[in-house]
This record gives C-alpha cells, structure tokens and sequence, in this order.
C-alpha cells in the first residue's frame, strides 16, 4: 500500500466534515421541500408542529449554503493546486 501525505489527509477529512454538514442541511430542509412540492393538510399540519418547535429553515439555507460553498471552492482549490 501507498502512503499519502499529511496533507491529503487533512483535506479528505475537512472535504467529508463538509459534504456531511450540506447532507445535514439537506435533510434538516425536507419538511419545507416536501410542503412546498406536495402542499397537502398533513404537510401543513407537519409544519405548524415544527415551526411551534423552533424550525427554522433559514438555519439550514445559511449554513448548508455557505459549507456547499466552501467545500466546493476547496475541492477546487485542491485539484488545481496538485495536478499530475
């Protein structure tokens, strides 16, 4: 097996924490995208409970945006700066 260097290392475990942190957003937005595509009572119902609990979506567009953002630009980054 090959050795791999200390920085790779670091930018695959930065790049995972980032794709987790847009998957988290994605999934904490799904009650929104299923009320805005399917519109039905229990939609509705779903986000009249979540919203009396504090669900803010907004959290999700802001902090899944701007980690999409950054992880992208550093993948960018990445594959310019060590090209073979």
């Amino acid at each position: 097996m090959g050795s791999q260097s200390t920085a790779k290392t670091i930018f695959l475990l930065a790049s995972m924490v980032g794709w987790l942190i847009v998957g988290a957003a994605l999934m904490y937005l799904f009650p929104l995208v299923a009320d805005r595509l399917l519109g039905s009572d229990l939609t509705a119902l779903w986000m009249t409970n979540l919203t009396r609990g504090g669900y803010d979506p907004m959290l999700a567009w802001v902090g899944g945006g701007t980690a999409l953002a950054l992880t992208v630009l550093g993948n960018v980054f990445w594959s310019l700066s060590h090209r073979e």
